[in-house]
């Protein structure tokens, strides 16, 4: 018999919820930053690329945290049902597409204008502000399938979803940011 989330929580109970997830994780990050050298001569070519990287993976993961978060709450107050239609699931969803299609056709127009600040505008402001709201979308496609599933993967695992959905959506958004931003990248420039 599984225990509830949550009715152990001990630092031994948590450890052993989350030494392996993050153990995977760090080697998940490791093919993260070793794809992302592969993208290397591109983002030198476009500098306000190279500045959109960061960004866009720190809010893809931010935008996964959040959702994780609102999720696991509704989780532990027994109103999140993983059901295809559960007003929970898809009000918090549509909640964060439309966070994303706000905040990154602003991180675009940021990484244009530091760049432009800098001396290094080479592509222009309406191509930079498409590459980052396109990668965006995708990567708050990929964070809601990735919370969604994470969450309902440590309930049946009889895991507390506090203690590995926001690492998992993270490094997640870490490795398809990187994805993301490279098929983006190459189909509009």
């Amino acid at each position: 018999m599984q225990s509830q989330p949550g009715s152990h929580w001990t630092f031994r109970s948590i450890s052993r919820a989350t030494l392996p997830t993050l153990t995977l994780l760090t080697a998940v990050a490791v093919g993260s930053g070793l794809l992302l050298a592969t993208f290397e001569e591109a983002l030198y070519q476009y500098p306000s690329l190279l500045i959109l990287v960061p960004v866009t993976i720190g809010t893809a993961g931010n935008l996964g945290s959040l959702l994780a978060s609102r999720l696991s709450t509704a989780f532990h107050l027994g109103t999140l049902s993983f059901r295809f239609r559960d007003e929970q699931l898809g009000g918090h969803s549509l909640a964060t597409v439309a966070l994303a299609l706000t905040l990154f056709p602003l991180v675009g127009a940021g990484a244009w204008i530091l760049a432009l600040v800098t001396g290094r505008v080479v592509l222009p402001l309406w191509r930079v502000v498409l590459i980052s709201t396109t990668s965006g979308a995708g990567l708050a496609a990929v964070a809601i399938v990735a919370t969604v599933l994470t969450t309902y993967g440590a309930y049946q695992a009889g895991l507390d979803p506090d203690d590995v959905v926001i690492p998992v959506v993270t490094v997640l958004a870490d490795v398809f940011g990187v994805v993301m931003l490279f098929l983006t990248v190459s189909a509009f420039t």
